[in-house]
């Protein structure tokens, strides 16, 4: 019998992530959703400070969340060993842990990385916890460089909503 994927628990996440000290920006769905986007996420999406010590921090917080590499073929993932050097070698990891997915993107599309974000970013309450969240033009520049279809189905609401913010 195949294991049931873990329940979606992003504030138990970014929880750990918190608690290991790493810093990291908020992006994609979720990001989406902390500026009012009515579409569900499924995953928490961060981009790391990719500094050595930072991403030693981050791979503390992946044994701690048991993060395993995300595929088709395995509900519960992939085992992968990893630390601050591998980890700074990664461009994306889509992990599982046991708190749901959590996908990693040291440069997500159409950005220059964790600086590049924090710039315009909010400290924000999100699931009983303050985390940096990437800003609604920052999400929408990522997301337009992707240009995956599921970021083609969301853009006309994120759009709308970012141009509503300038005409109050």
């Amino acid at each position: 019998m195949t294991p049931s994927p873990p329940e979606f628990a992003p504030g138990s996440i970014l929880g750990i992530l918190l608690e290991h000290r790493v810093k990291f920006v908020l992006i994609g769905g979720l990001a989406a959703v902390a500026h009012g986007s009515p579409f569900p996420t499924e995953d928490v999406d961060i981009t790391p400070e990719a500094g050595t010590a930072n991403l030693a921090r981050l791979s503390a917080a992946l044994g701690d969340l048991e993060a395993r590499i995300r595929t088709e073929a395995e509900d519960d993932g992939v085992p992968f060993s990893h630390d601050a050097d591998s980890l700074a070698t990664m461009a994306t990891l889509n992990l599982t842990t046991r708190y749901g997915d959590l996908d990693i993107s040291l440069t997500p599309s159409g950005t220059s990385g964790f600086a590049d974000l924090i710039a315009d970013a909010r400290e924000s309450p999100a699931f009983g916890l303050t985390v940096s969240i990437a800003s609604l033009a920052d999400v929408v520049r990522s997301k337009q460089a992707a240009n995956r279809p599921k970021d083609q189905r969301v853009l006309p609401v994120l759009r709308e909503i970012l141009a509503s913010r300038f005409q109050d």
